[in-house]
């Protein structure tokens, strides 16, 4: 091994070589229990973020840790084609190089483009996954638009269809009037701004009048072009107000469009002025009212945001109805709606309509993708019918067979599934799975996999035109075909028997509605067991947070905090950083304040600290269900810990390599510190798989680290130092049994530490497998360690340890209070000591006087005159420390007895604070109320020294 750990120089060549050897692929042993886990799939529109390179890591984890158990594990990897968020890339790559739009190329033509965009994409994702460990199929690699996921989605869609699951119908929707498609909820981002209520006079028709005699009312709008729109105005059937007018009508301004006031229970008579225009076709809302008293709906916007010359009317139920006039002034046609609303507050008060305007807070809902804001519009679409769907799909989670880890993010999951709606699946876009309906030229509907198949099933003659639907489908529903499809369902191929369900799925709480939930519909729709029942598509769902940088802001390019996980493997300099989080920025002040937060965060770049380093501060940060702020100086700890085993690791090599370490006969003596660690791991394994069978990956980091940084690297190596040192030819069975134990559970802690720190520990274990005598040719692919239930816990060995710790602790303080040098060899005394204590010197001098860096370690009898010495209280034995030739300061002495003794009262008072309690005596153990006794006594004990101490030497 190298005398310095560099991670670059290991990392990818060791990947290399274990993806050549097909060391990732399932080994097929159908005898031993599957296990697989699906790879969200990753959109193909940049890199993987800090959020991947977490979710990445929690999921090679898992496989590596099922691999090393000898189970059948496949990792499904592959890439999803993002239907909007891609093809907003492309359009603004061919924008801004050719000056074109999509609609300059043919639709293949453009499509070609998305494809390129999508090679060189992919590339670099799976790039990354290389980088960051992950132990993928990568033959079984899938994308959610290649041929075989295309027949899958054709044939969901066909069946859905089939079984009036799938519908075609006029509704609401999200709609992005630059992009010209419907988008989902996920697709939004709400922001708050500080806009306008303006109040509009609404005259009242058939001479009536309001309860105070006025001869309209008065409804607050932040949207006045709307009121084109409006059908009806409602009111809380229990507004005193308005009681009276509840089934008469108004006049609607501008329009002179007579509608109706209706009593709603939605409405907040507490809210403005009480009165809530009712607008179906431009407000969700609105809508619900509209169906609930079968009031009309107008459409007054094309889909590109602007007022029609003729709006379109339908009834309740979507459909086409000339019940009211279409007619739009003429000074509003074609004009953009903002434009609209000023010429319509210009008009208003013109006519004196224009009651009142007051500064407002709202929440405007934009569009993620081409920064716009919504326009809820009523257009023909694609839906799922769900209630049906959702029924099965609770029914397993409120059964076990899906378990939410969180466990608390079950009740988000409920909440939505009890209060679903209609799932819309189309999208206007060109990129994407084109909806597999075709239409005549009547516009009758024909759905099947392709039109030479629709012809056949509906009987339809060669010289009847068809077109198929221009529309896509929504990338969420390609995507809830995800842990089946890539199995080869819809046929039954042994992978789907074999995998199926999945285990587990890790993922983010935030797609719970949008990808999780319908992955499970659709799942136990399509997939049954050989009883015919519903198959869930995977056992457990493990949601993790979110990353957000150090002072807990969310990572984004706009706020110029992010950070590439490649950076952190491979280091970036700063210019380069720089260059990364500004490039491409429009605001010239934004991209300054962005470079001067960099320069004084990463002064000097980021350094490389490799993937190992990486992963284990993701997983040692990684909180059940809880946000992470990022912390570059937890990852310089971690990089230190692995450079901590690396320099171990050769130590322990540097003294077994070529050494008689027992394999081959002789006699092994165990030592104590052998004989100790050999516990302490065994404990370890327990604990270990535990926190990793249970999803706690930042215990299972900590149980590693505690274990290898302190009791194996800090204590076990320091203890053996003395044995090895030792060239009595008595010692060469301990000797022997020492470099066993040394390099065998150097070989079962790579084995443990490998599915968190695979490169190092693979690095290490090709050393490490030479002297043990192992032929195999990769750690991964050895079995995990097993917790020993039939190792015995050699108590005195444990105790005996426990007490040689706290003497060279003890002796250590004393240093530091006095002032004394770490390398000045010190000599001790001990007095009261117990057998068990003198046993204890006796056996391990040695390891005590290496450790403590002593001279010597003398015991006293009762009777002998100690000199002036600096007092410990170990295990009630004292241990001294004569200050006779030793320089310090008597005041920094007197201190720290002050301090101790205040240390020993409060021990006192809360012991005897407990023997007076009465409850306490009455009620709790009698062992528990002897051992207080017994500690109140040595307690006491103790501070008569400490006293006697301080007599001692201010009398000097």
């Amino acid at each position: 091994m190298d005398k310095t750990y560099h991670p670059r120089d290991i990392e990818q060549s060791l990947y290399n070589d274990w993806e050549q050897k097909g060391y990732f692929k399932p080994n097929n042993n159908t005898q031993q229990n599957s296990y697989c886990i699906m790879m969200p799939p990753p959109n193909v529109t940049g890199n993987l973020h800090m959020g991947h390179a977490l979710q990445h890591s929690i999921m090679d984890v898992l496989i590596r840790y099922q691999r090393m158990q000898g189970k059948n594990t496949l990792w499904q990897v592959g890439t999803d084609h993002a239907g909007i968020a891609t093809q907003v890339i492309v359009e603004k790559k061919i924008a801004a190089e050719e000056g074109k739009t999509r609609h300059d190329y043919c639709r293949d033509g453009f499509i070609e483009r998305v494809w390129q965009w999508k090679f060189q994409s992919s590339k670099k994702i799976y790039y990354q996954m290389r980088r960051l460990g992950n132990s993928v199929d990568w033959e079984r690699e899938r994308f959610t638009l290649d041929e075989g996921f295309s027949n899958t989605v054709k044939e969901a869609f066909v069946r859905l269809y089939q079984d009036n699951l799938i519908y075609r119908g006029k509704r609401l929707v999200n709609w992005d009037p630059k992009l010209g498609t419907a988008i989902s909820d996920l697709e939004i981002e709400n922001r708050e701004s500080k806009g306008t209520m303006w109040y509009f006079r609404y005259p009242l028709s058939d001479s009536i009048v309001t309860r105070d005699g006025l001869p309209y009312i008065v409804v607050a709008t932040t949207r006045p072009e709307s009121i084109l729109g409006d059908t009806g105005i409602a009111v809380h059937p229990k507004d005193q107000r308005y009681q009276n007018l509840i089934g008469r009508f108004v006049f609607l301004p501008l329009v002179n469009r007579r509608i109706p006031i209706i009593g709603d229970h939605s409405v907040d008579a507490t809210k403005g002025s009480g009165c809530v225009k009712v607008t179906p076709a431009h407000d969700f809302n609105d809508y619900e009212i509209a169906k609930r008293h079968v009031l009309p709906m107008i459409n007054i916007l094309t889909f590109e945001g602007r007022i029609r010359q003729h709006a379109e009317i339908f009834n309740s139920k979507g459909e086409i109805s000339n019940i009211l006039s279409r007619e739009i002034p003429d000074f509003l046609q074609g004009l953009e709606r903002f434009a609209a609303r000023a010429k319509i507050i210009s008009k208003m008060k013109s006519l004196g309509l224009l009651s009142d305007a007051k500064n407002h807070n709202l929440t405007i809902p934009y569009s993620d993708r081409s920064n716009v804001i919504i326009e809820p519009m009523l257009t023909d679409q694609w839906y799922v019918r769900t209630k049906s769907l959702a029924k099965v799909a609770i029914k397993a989670v409120k059964q076990g067979k899906i378990k939410f880890v969180p466990k608390q993010y079950e009740n988000m999951y409920f909440s939505w599934m009890y209060n679903i709606q209609d799932w819309c699946i189309s999208r206007q876009l060109w990129w994407g799975h084109r909806i597999p309906a075709w239409y005549d030229p009547i516009g009758k509907i024909y759905v099947g996999r392709n039109e030479i198949e629709v012809r056949q099933n509906y009987q339809l003659k060669d010289d009847i035109a068809l077109r198929q639907d221009e529309d896509v489908l929504d990338t969420w529903f390609s995507s809830s075909l995800w842990s089946f499809s890539t199995l080869g369902w819809p046929k039954a191929t042994n992978e789907l028997r074999i995998f199926h369900p999945t285990n587990v799925l890790v993922s983010g709480f935030d797609i719970i509605f949008f990808w999780i939930a319908r992955m499970i519909m659709l799942t136990m729709y399509f997939i049954k067991d050989e009883c015919g029942d519903p198959q869930v598509p995977f056992k457990t769902v493990y949601l993790s947070g979110l990353i957000r940088d150090e002072k807990g802001k969310k990572m984004s390019k706009s706020k110029g905090n992010i950070i590439d996980p490649l950076d952190m493997i491979d280091g970036i300099s700063l210019a380069n950083l720089v260059k990364k989080r500004t490039d491409s920025m429009i605001q010239p002040k934004l991209a300054e304040k962005i470079q001067k937060q960099t320069s004084k965060q990463f002064p000097n770049g980021i350094k490389a600290y490799g993937t190992d380093a990486l992963r284990f501060t993701l997983m040692a940060l990684n909180s059940t269900g809880r946000d992470i702020n990022w912390d570059m100086k937890r990852l310089q700890g971690y990089r230190n810990f692995c450079n901590k085993l690396w320099n171990a690791s050769r130590f322990i090599l540097m003294n077994t390599k070529d050494q008689d370490c027992g394999f081959y006969g002789g006699e092994k003596k165990f030592s104590l510190a052998d004989r100790w660690i050999l516990i302490e791991f065994n404990q370890v394994v327990k604990k270990f798989r535990e926190a990793l069978d249970n999803f706690r990956f930042d215990i299972a980091a900590n149980i590693l680290y505690e274990f290898i940084w302190n009791r194996f690297c800090n204590w076990y190596l320091e203890l053996t130092k003395s044995v090895i040192s030792n060239e009595d030819n008595n010692n060469k069975a301990e000797l022997r049994g020492t470099r066993y134990t040394m390099i065998t559970l150097l070989e079962k802690l790579l084995r443990l530490s490998h599915p968190v720190i695979p490169f190092i520990t693979e690095e290490i274990w090709k050393q490490v497998k030479i002297i043990i005598g192992n032929r195999g040719d990769t750690i991964m692919l050895q079995p995990f360690p097993l917790y020993d239930k039939t190792l015995k816990k050699d108590v005195n060995a444990l105790l005996d340890l426990e007490w040689i710790k706290q003497t060279v602790f003890a002796v250590r303080s004393v240093r530091s209070v006095l002032g004394i040098a770490p390398n000045k060899p010190l000599s001790i005394l001990l007095r009261q000591a117990s057998k068990d204590v003198v046993r204890r010197v006796h056996e391990n001098k040695r390891f005590i006087l290496k450790l403590a860096k002593l001279n010597s370690i003398s015991l006293l009898s009762p009777n002998d005159n100690e000199p002036i010495s600096f007092i410990k209280i170990i295990d009630n034995a004292e241990l001294l420390v004569p200050t006779k030739d030793l320089i310090y300061e008597k005041k920094t002495e007197l201190n720290c007895l002050i301090r101790e003794t205040e240390r020993i009262d409060d021990k006192i008072n809360h012991i005897i604070a407990k023997l007076n309690n009465k409850n306490f005596i009455n009620y709790a153990p009698e062992q528990l109320v002897l051992k207080a006794q017994k500690e109140l006594i040595s307690y006491k004990k103790s501070k008569e020294v400490l006293l006697k101490q301080w007599k001692n030497i201010t009398n000097e």
